[in-house]
């Protein structure tokens, strides 16, 4: 066993689990786009940013790629966090302002606009297609190419790949692929409509982290009642 904080809270938890799995188990959230259990931890869309240490050294990592360590003190929903997913969920908005996960994201940390130039491309590389194909069906029909701006995912001289079963996994995995009709404007690129969200609790401590975890909070629908 590994004995860490969290959020000021220490636990135990097994060695070798990752900052994201101890999280979850304890009811901490920590959004993500790229994780999905049952395939292999990628970071690719880095939404699942956690602070660790104290003081100047502290640094923001991927949870879901980042093993837990003895001693190791981690912040969930710091001031530094919040504001790095909100920047990632703007620029996820850029790349791909229809997908419905990426809108339901941003409209429940309050990102109410989307500053950043719209591309309206249909990928945003987090890889889960690719994992899904690979590790779940065992069949390796897609993959990555190229790098940098030319990184993308298909197959392999864009031909039809011969063990491709036509299963649908990759899309039942992909966040792009769940559309949703939307503004062109930037202002207008948020809709939230479908989303149902509840009031977030706003209360901070003197560290500048969340007080509260619940979803919904707790005091939040005893106001509201």
């Amino acid at each position: 066993m590994t004995t860490l904080m969290i959020n000021g809270l220490q636990v135990s938890v097994e060695s070798g689990s990752t900052i994201l799995e101890a999280a979850q188990f304890l009811g901490f959230p920590i959004p993500t786009l790229c994780h999905m259990e049952g395939l292999s931890p990628y970071g690719a869309c880095r939404l699942c940013v956690v602070e660790i240490g104290e003081g100047p050294k502290a640094r923001l990592v991927s949870s879901c790629t980042y093993p837990v360590e003895e001693g190791m003190k981690v912040r969930t929903a710091s001031s530094r966090v919040v504001r790095a997913r909100k920047m990632v969920l703007e620029l996820l908005l850029a790349s791909c302002p229809q997908s419905k996960v990426i809108q339901d994201l941003a409209s429940a940390h309050e990102v109410r606009k989307q500053r950043f130039r719209q591309e309206y491309e249909d990928c945003i590389l987090c890889g889960l297609c690719v994992r899904m194909c690979e590790e779940q069906m065992m069949a390796h029909a897609i993959g990555f190419r190229g790098r940098g701006e030319t990184r993308s995912i298909g197959t392999p001289f864009d031909v039809h790949s011969d063990v491709c079963r036509l299963c649908g996994g990759c899309i039942y995995v992909c966040p792009a692929c769940q559309l949703r009709c939307t503004y062109t404007e930037p202002e207008k690129a948020i809709c939230g409509g479908c989303a149902n969200l509840s009031p977030p609790c706003v209360v901070k401590d003197p560290f500048d982290d969340m007080m509260c975890f619940m979803s919904p909070c707790v005091a939040c629908e005893i106001k509201r009642n």
